[in-house]
């Protein structure tokens, strides 16, 4: 659908518009009505809207056509995209209920608002195959992120990572930007599938090997992906908690997606293109799970322990891939989801034990006996990041490592790394559960209170990651249904 009126376009792209509105609703409301309550109360309304707004953009988006596309892949409606679109509007909910009762901002209206400006920047970019507007939905996407993770003013911690972020991120932008102009000029499109029909009808250039490696570096950025991974143990580590689990999650959900449909075009076939994408995507992917795994283990904090660990998954996620089948994809999509649930669960439960100061992976000496229901689920986090049977992770790793068997052998060093850098992964995930279950916390520790709000999300999310991993085939069919209308 290439010719369509302005009613049909702000009917397509409504779910988006909601999400952002939603965004200045909560704004104006805490600017003004709310501005004299308490910061409890403001954090209970804000949230409201700000869920009210998400739950209406998945039900707008139900109501969509089944396929759409407008204005040379401006705009792309299929149940794929309107599937990753819903989760991104689920994982938002979850993102603006953890942090009621915390009293890290008194800015409520405004750190809501930027979190579901990012949600409609990350909506845009699921929904899009035009060089174009990705940089643009990444970049409103990236400046969200840059000042969710300096929310904190009152923490140096905070303003430092904001910045080391802020120049990692417009360095890649720029790259990024520099690869979409070279292969404009080897194209002469700027849609996705026309560029790389264009390639694969080219001789193997070092012009289109530079486009090549600046895309990657580009989307490689925004998965942390060695060796564009600076920014994350910092971002991680120093950002406020309920930001540094929007980042470790929804955004990665985002991006994954977007470099799996720029993959699923560039990788297509057997010429050029293939042969510049697929040793790059290799490498990265090697090299990810390596460093991270290596480096996740000699960290004494558990936030940058999570930052390294989710380079290495960055690194099982590409197998996904470079599968290049069906399998494969819905395979990365199962395997980012769930990943992206057990990590925010992680950080839900940092953010519940912020004001004890627990953070240094000595300081979790003995939680089990001061906050057992918090410590149960944080075990369940931990062993389905590790892959332990029968959780959401296990059948994450499993679906990508057997993807990528069956569709490439060539591929089978890579599993092999795979699977022995997930043993090393159990190592310092266990590290972390033994402080938890195994040592004894100080005699004068106190119990742990949180926020009831806080524990039913923590609770729902923990529950997921259960049912998710005892009967996978609810979501991973749900995708496969959707899986055909990736590009192909």
């Amino acid at each position: 659908m290439n010719a369509v009126s302005a009613f049909d376009l702000l009917r397509l792209t409504l779910p988006e518009i909601v999400v952002a509105l939603s965004g200045l609703v909560a704004l104006t409301l805490d600017l003004t009505l709310m501005q004299r309550r308490s910061l409890a109360s403001r954090w209970r309304v804000g949230a409201g809207v700000a869920c009210a707004g998400c739950v209406a953009a998945i039900l707008l988006l139900m109501l969509r056509p089944e396929e759409a596309t407008i204005y040379d892949s401006m705009l792309v409606v299929n149940p794929l995209t309107q599937l990753v679109q819903a989760v991104l509007a689920g994982f938002t909910i979850l993102v603006v209920l953890l942090p009621i009762g915390t009293r890290f901002t008194a800015h409520i209206g405004e750190y809501l608002s930027i979190v579901l400006f990012a949600t409609a920047a990350m909506m845009i970019l699921a929904g899009t195959q035009n060089l174009l507007v990705i940089f643009a939905a990444l970049e409103l996407l990236s400046l969200s992120l840059y000042i969710l993770t300096a929310f904190n003013k009152r923490s140096r911690e905070s303003a430092e990572a904001a910045l080391k972020y802020f120049l990692f991120g417009g360095m890649a932008a720029a790259i990024f930007l520099f690869g979409i102009s070279l292969l404009y000029g080897l194209s002469g499109s700027i849609e996705l599938r026309r560029v790389f029909a264009a390639i694969q009808t080219q001789a193997f250039t070092p012009v289109l090997a530079l486009a090549l490696v600046m895309i990657v570096t580009g989307l490689g950025f925004k998965v942390a992906a060695a060796p564009f991974h600076l920014w994350a143990p910092d971002a991680y580590q120093g950002g406020p908690t309920s930001s540094a689990g929007f980042v470790a999650s929804s955004s990665k959900i985002a991006s994954f997606f977007l470099f799996a449909v720029v993959l699923s075009f560039g990788l297509v076939g057997k010429g050029a293109g293939r042969v510049g994408w697929a040793p790059v995507i290799e490498a990265v992917a090697a090299f990810s799970m390596i460093l991270g795994n290596i480096a996740a283990i000699v960290q004494s904090s558990v936030r940058r322990l999570l930052a390294y660990s989710a380079v290495g998954h960055a690194g099982y996620m590409l197998l996904g891939i470079l599968s290049q089948t069906a399998t494969g994809l819905s395979a990365l999509l199962y395997y980012v989801i769930t990943y992206a649930l057990a990590t925010i669960g992680a950080f839900a439960i940092m953010g519940a034990l912020e004001e004890e100061k627990i953070d240094q992976l000595s300081t979790f000496g003995g939680l089990s006996r001061r906050a057992p229901g918090l410590a149960f689920c944080m075990l369940i986090f931990l062993l389905s990041l590790a892959g332990v049977p029968p959780l959401a992770g296990f059948f994450g790793k499993f679906y990508v490592f057997s993807a990528a068997l069956s569709a490439d052998q060539s591929l089978l060093w890579l599993v092999i790394l795979a699977i022995g850098m997930s043993a090393v992964s159990l190592y310092y995930y266990l590290k972390v559960a033994k402080q938890i279950y195994v040592r004894d916390p100080l005699p004068d520790a106190p119990a742990i209170r949180v926020p009831v709000s806080a524990q039913a999300t923590i609770g729902l999310i923990a529950l997921l990651v259960v049912l998710l991993g005892c009967f996978p085939g609810a979501l991973i069919g749900w995708i496969g249904n959707a899986m055909r209308f990736m590009p192909r």
